[in-house]
């Protein structure tokens, strides 16, 4: 169950493009279409897996004085391997994430999980913390990028949804439509997670013998 729960944390509790507002940049540049946000996603769940498995494993022998460039060092080694692959065999993909691509070394959500999670944890738990946090954030993307060009091309995945005889409102694709879109979903999901307050009695307070409102209440009885 703790396994499950540092996955599933990551999906929407502590979504990190949604609820904690990390990786904005790539969010907006990359998501004018459905297939970048994805693309993105995915690279960046690759890159934070693997540099969590990897900084669970040596985090005794990474010196504490050294230990963000080090870090880094290892996170630029995974980008370095995703953009050679893309390149190799999505040579389109590659072309259209761009410079975004070899940000990701430098992505928040990346070197906050290296640094607040799997730098004091075990592999395993590191793995699913890389699993869910990257999922969720491909989730973000996807959904972000999936609105905007429904909307903004009147495709999804390049395949032709609207009509002819509706034009597509081609805002969505530019970077106002990308502001716009993001915080609708922030909105949403804030909605979805916010938790309900709990009404809480007199008789359930832990100081409602000192309490000068229960007291008053207690001499009008």
């Amino acid at each position: 169950m703790s396994l499950f729960k540092e996955f599933s944390k990551g999906i929407l509790k502590e979504n990190p493009n949604l609820v904690m507002l990390l990786g904005m940049c790539p969010t907006l540049a990359v998501t004018t279409m459905a297939e970048n946000g994805l693309g993105m996603g995915l690279a960046t769940t690759f890159v934070l897996v693997c540099s969590n498995i990897a900084i669970a494993l040596l985090k005794k022998l990474i010196p504490a004085a050294v230990r963000l460039p080090s870090y880094i060092v290892i996170i630029a080694g995974f980008v370095t391997f995703v953009s050679l692959m893309l390149q190799a065999f999505i040579p389109s993909l590659y072309d259209s994430l761009g410079l975004f691509l070899s940000l990701i070394t430098v992505n928040c959500i990346i070197l906050g999980r290296a640094e607040m999670f799997a730098s004091k944890n075990k592999v395993l738990p590191s793995i699913m913390d890389g699993l869910g946090m990257g999922l969720g954030f491909t989730m973000s993307l996807l959904i972000v990028g999936s609105v905007r060009e429904i909307l903004g091309a009147g495709t999804w995945f390049g395949i032709q949804l609207m009509p002819d005889f509706i034009q597509p409102m081609t805002i969505f694709i530019l970077p106002a439509g990308g502001f716009f879109t993001l915080g609708i979903v922030i909105a949403v999901v804030g909605k979805l997670t916010k938790k309900p307050v709990k009404n809480i009695s007199c008789s359930s307070c832990p100081s409602r013998e000192m309490c000068a409102g229960c007291g008053a209440k207690k001499e009008d009885k």
